[in-house]
């Protein structure tokens, strides 16, 4: 089995000059779930934006699922990656909420009764079962950030990438997003400063600064090191 995610010698600078990632080599397995680190700035909301084909790379490669990010190929893979933002209202646009969540199945020409029940299943997954028919600029942010996450989980996603999934969130909404992380079975991309979250949710951690990989290892090990931690911005849950 090849792994989901592949990224090798990825190199990326705006139009500004400002270069984000250099030399970023990662590989994520089927299933694993990572978390990815450090400070603001380090690039981690490029990468993500990668992983998808917003971004493209300078230079380097990325594979996903084995298949290049390349234009040729972009549709399959944003049907295989969930790409959640950190903020909800980069991701909701329409008034109800079941439209947002349909907005994806229904883009991929599938039969109605099939939009609705994968619709209906994506919102019964983060526990929104009841609110489809409700408007979505009503609800708190931490009810945005479950709609979020189901407008990508109604695609049926091989790679869900969260974006800062708690930010902003109340520690009740805090605890029921990390009980939905927990319990769902697929590959896991998630950038975070919540180190709290990191120790308790995911085996493997990656620490970005500056662009490059810093370390990457199991996250007992790397969450016991106060000494790279400390050089790299990062707190000790």
């Amino acid at each position: 089995m090849h792994h989901t995610v592949e990224i090798e010698n990825l190199s990326f600078s705006y139009p500004d000059g400002h270069q984000a990632l250099r030399n970023l080599s990662l590989s994520i397995g089927p299933d694993e779930k990572v978390a990815l680190v450090g400070p603001n700035g380090a690039g981690k909301s490029t990468l993500m934006l990668h992983l998808n084909g917003l971004l493209r790379a300078t230079q380097g490669s990325i594979k996903v699922g084995g298949l290049p990010v390349t234009e040729e190929n972009l549709g399959q893979i944003r049907a295989w990656v969930g790409l959640v933002f950190q903020n909800p209202d980069d991701q909701l646009f329409n008034p109800k909420v079941f439209d947002d969540v349909a907005f994806g199945p229904l883009h991929m020409n599938l039969p109605e009764d099939e939009v609705r029940r994968r619709s209906m299943d994506a919102l019964a997954a983060v526990g929104m079962a009841d609110f489809a028919d409700r408007i979505s600029h009503h609800l708190s942010i931490g009810q945005k950030k479950r709609i979020s996450i189901a407008t990508v989980l109604s695609m049926d996603p091989k790679i869900l990438v969260l974006d800062e999934p708690t930010s902003g969130l109340d520690p009740r909404a805090r605890r029921s997003l990390i009980n939905l992380l927990r319990n769902m079975e697929r590959t896991m991309l998630v950038a975070t400063h919540d180190m709290r979250m990191v120790a308790e949710l995911f085996p493997r951690t990656v620490v970005l600064d500056e662009g490059c990989v810093v370390a990457d290892g199991p996250t007992q090990v790397i969450l016991g090191d106060e000494a790279l931690l400390n050089a790299h911005g990062l707190e000790k849950p």
